[in-house]
């Protein structure tokens, strides 16, 4: 049976800093599930998530992200052991559970121009 990995310091402090945010931990599971914590200052931290197709974020509190985290984890290491690939029932459970948000810089974080420079 595979653990979760601590894979923090695999990134430099440099990197662990992003948008006003900071990497606190990031875990796989079988180098395919990854939850990660961010911080921010008088923000919400976000628990960002990565498994198969499905990735997204839940806003959480600080008093409460590392509890919501350790079930998330459980959550999505369940479903892999059980499927492997994540099913659409899943996707939709965990979602609606957690509040699931899509990154809003995934589409915005870079220069779009290069696209349209032969237009």
């Amino acid at each position: 049976m595979s653990e979760w990995k601590n894979v923090t310091d695999t990134f430099s402090e440099a990197q662990r800093r992003y948008n006003g945010k900071y990497l606190e931990i990031d875990e796989v599971y079988d180098d395919v599930v990854e939850v990660s914590v961010f911080s921010a200052l008088d923000e919400p931290y976000e628990i960002y998530f990565n498994y198969d197709i499905f990735f997204g974020i839940v806003y959480a509190e600080i008093e409460n992200v590392y509890e919501i985290r350790d079930e998330m984890k459980r959550e999505l290491q369940a479903e892999y052991e059980k499927h492997k690939n994540v099913t659409d029932e899943f996707i939709n459970m965990f979602s609606e559970k957690y509040g699931v948000s899509m990154p809003g810089d995934i589409f915005s974080n870079f220069d779009l121009s290069t696209f349209f420079s032969g237009i």
